[in-house]
């Protein structure tokens, strides 16, 4: 059984995108996707520096383009729908929304430009943050940052929890880390997944309900409490509330374990949750793609863990 993961929002590296507008048809794809987007996926993908990448409105569109351009050069439409599934981490969960069928890629990438726009503008109202927290028992850290008016904004599993908050609280977490902790500023503009983004859902609700959605053709987790979804509308419901409320991907990596998922594969920009899937599901085979390299390792990793439909 393959699980094929979608990552978040701080994957993304300056460039990371170059070497992929050598394979045919990349550009033309893009630059259709930049229209829906409403950022220039091309240029922030290649040329952009760190600090511009890093900006919401920009980060998230980039980061669910670039994993359906690998979904679709990996042909992942062609697999045998009874032997993978997906999951997202947080804005990923948009790019698994299109890799399982529930909304098309352009409607996913619309939907992205409405949610990353709302959660940059909430973002802006006060100096907000994110860090994560390194070791620890879970719950414990769990508690400790609720203790100190912080929310565990993404419970990662594999020791990792990532704590959201103002700016001081965030300071004081850090002069102040739970015993045998570590805790490492995060390389985004806002506390996602808490309170402080209730201003970005009243515009994306609205959008949604606009939205044509179909049920997935795939097992599809998420990241509310790492159940499987079966419908379509449901799905996009959980997309919205979502920007509010926690990411458990220790849940959504328990769900693959008991599916009894042999290998996990990273779209671009891969490496996070194959790290994570490292420490937390032993056992488990993963792969990132990071460059068009990678590609064919990608397809023997496949063809190990999943069958393809014969044409």
């Amino acid at each position: 059984m393959l699980a094929i993961v979608c990552p978040g929002q701080g994957s993304q590296t300056p460039g990371f995108l170059e070497p992929w507008l050598e394979l045919p048809g990349i550009s033309e794809t893009l630059s259709q996707w930049s229209e829906a987007t409403g950022v220039d996926l091309a240029t922030h993908g290649t040329t952009s520096d760190e600090e511009t990448i890093k900006d919401t409105a920009v980060a998230q569109p980039l980061i669910v383009a670039a994993g359906l351009l690998a979904a679709q050069a990996l042909e992942v439409e062609n697999l045998n729908t009874t032997s993978w599934m997906t999951a997202g981490h947080s804005v990923g969960e948009i790019t698994a929304a299109g890799l399982a069928g529930v909304l098309s890629p352009v409607d996913a990438l619309e939907f992205v430009r409405v949610r990353a726009q709302g959660m940059a503008a909430a973002a802006a109202e006060e100096p907000t943050g994110m860090a994560a927290v390194l070791g620890g028992d879970q719950d414990e850290v769990i508690s400790y940052l609720e203790d100190h008016g912080i929310t565990p904004a993404n419970v990662n599993g594999g020791g990792q929890v990532v704590a959201a908050g103002s700016k001081e609280a965030l300071a004081a977490l850090a002069e102040n880390p739970m015993e045998k902790t570590r805790v490492i500023e995060l390389k985004v503009a806002g506390a996602f997944h808490t309170q402080y983004m209730e201003p970005a859902v009243a515009e994306l609700d609205a959008f949604a309900q606009g939205l044509t959605t179909q049920d997935p053709v795939v097992a599809l987790a998420s990241n509310r409490d790492g159940t499987l979804v079966t419908t379509g509308q449901e799905f996009l419901n959980r997309l919205v509330s979502q920007v509010t409320s926690p990411v458990r991907w220790d849940l959504c990596q328990q769900t693959m374990i008991d599916k009894g998922v042999t290998g996990v594969i990273e779209l671009l920009p891969g490496g996070t949750l194959t790290g994570i899937a490292r420490r937390a599901m032993k056992g488990v085979k993963t792969l990132a793609i990071k460059t068009p390299a990678d590609l064919e390792k990608a397809q023997q990793f496949i063809a190990e863990h999943t069958q393809t439909i014969s044409a």
